[in-house]
C-alpha cells in the first residue's frame, strides 16, 4: 500500500518556466541549471527524474533552452561542499536533492535561486525562515512521511503488536524529526517504542538485526542511509518475521507494505 504525499511550498513548475524570461544570460540564451544530488539511491534518483520530466513538459529540455549540470556527491560531505562551491554564482537555478545537498548549496550561495526536494522539514533544517513563507533564496517540496498512518497500518496487520521500532540515521535532522513524530504517536496508542540509530550504511545490518529481536513491528523513515540499504533490511526482517512498513515507494523491495511518498511526483 502506498499513498502519495506532496507538500508544495511553492510551484516548482512556475519557477522553472520563469527561467525562460529571466536569470543570468548564457550563450545562445540557454539558462544554466545545476542539480546537486546527495547520494545514489532510488528515491533520490526518482526525484531527479521527476524534476527533469517536469522541466521537459514545460518546454525546458537539456541542450535546448537549458543546460543542465548534474553532480552526485555519493553521500560524501566533502564532495558535497566542493560541488556546491563550484556552482556558486555560476547557475541561473540550482536544484538540490535531499537535506544535506540543500544545506550545502545554501551555505555556499545565498543569492542564486535554489529549489530543494526530498527534505522533511525545511524550516528545521534552516533552509527557509518558515515553511509557509520561505524568506530565503530557497523553496521546494517536503518528503515528510505520514508515520501515523504507518503505525495504524501495522496495527491493522497485527492488532496484537505491543512494541514498535524505527531505525534511523541520528546525524540526519530529517530522520530525528520523523522518529520524534513516530514515537509520540505510537506511545499515544499505548505502544512501547524502540529506536535503533546508525550513522553509516555499514552499521545497518547489525542495527536492524538487533531492532528486529526487540519489536513486533518496524516503521522506516525517509532516511538516506536507510534508503541505501533496503535490500539488507528486507533480508533481515524477512528472516526475523517482523512486519515492516516503508515510507516511500522504493521501500517496497524490503518491506511488507509502504505508506508514504512517491519521489518522482515530489520532484516534479
Amino acid at each position: 500500500m502506498m499513498k502519495k504525499q506532496v507538500i508544495k511550498i511553492m510551484s516548482l513548475g512556475a519557477l522553472a518556466l520563469g527561467l525562460i524570461g529571466c536569470g543570468q544570460g548564457k550563450e545562445n540564451d540557454q539558462k544554466a541549471i545545476g542539480i546537486i544530488q546527495y547520494a545514489e539511491h532510488q528515491a533520490l534518483n526518482d526525484s531527479r527524474e521527476g524534476f527533469l520530466e517536469g522541466l521537459a513538459e514545460g518546454g525546458l529540455r537539456d541542450g535546448e533552452k537549458v543546460k543542465i549540470d548534474y553532480q552526485n556527491a555519493q553521500a560524501d560531505q566533502s564532495n558535497l561542499n566542493s560541488i556546491a562551491q563550484g556552482m556558486k554564482g555560476q547557475k541561473d537555478l540550482v536544484f538540490t536533492i535531499a537535506t544535506p545537498a540543500a544545506q550545502a548549496a545554501l551555505n555556499a550561495d545565498k543569492e542564486t535561486p535554489t529549489l530543494f526536494t526530498a527534505v522533511t522539514d525545511p524550516e528545521a533544517a534552516n533552509l527557509v525562515k518558515s515553511n509557509d513563507h520561505p524568506g530565503t533564496n530557497a523553496s521546494g517540496t517536503s518528503d515528510r512521511a505520514p508515520v501515523e498512518k504507518a503505525v495504524d497500518l501495522l496495527l491493522k496487520i497485527n492488532p496484537e503488536i505491543k512494541t514498535v521500532g524505527m531505525p534511523y540515521n541520528s546525524s540526519e535532522v530529517n530522520s530525528e524529526i520523523q522518529f520524534t513524530a513516530f514515537k509520540e504517536y505510537a506511545e499515544s496508542k499505548g505502544l512501547k517504542v524502540e529506536a535503533q540509530t546508525v550513522t553509516t550504511t555499514n552499521e545497518v545490518q547489525s542495527a536492524i538485526t538487533a531492532l528486529a529481536k526487540k519489536v513486533d513491528g518496524i516503521c522506516l523513515p525517509t532516511d538516506n542511509t536507510i534508503a541505501q540499504t533496503i535490500p539488507t533490511i528486507g533480508k533481515v526482517v524477512k528472516e526475523e518475521k517482523v512486519p515492516t512498513i516503508g515510507a516511500e515507494s522504493a521501500h517496497i523491495e524490503g518491506c511488507l507494505a509502504t505508506y508514504g511518498v512517491n519521489f518522482k511526483l515530489l520532484g516534479r
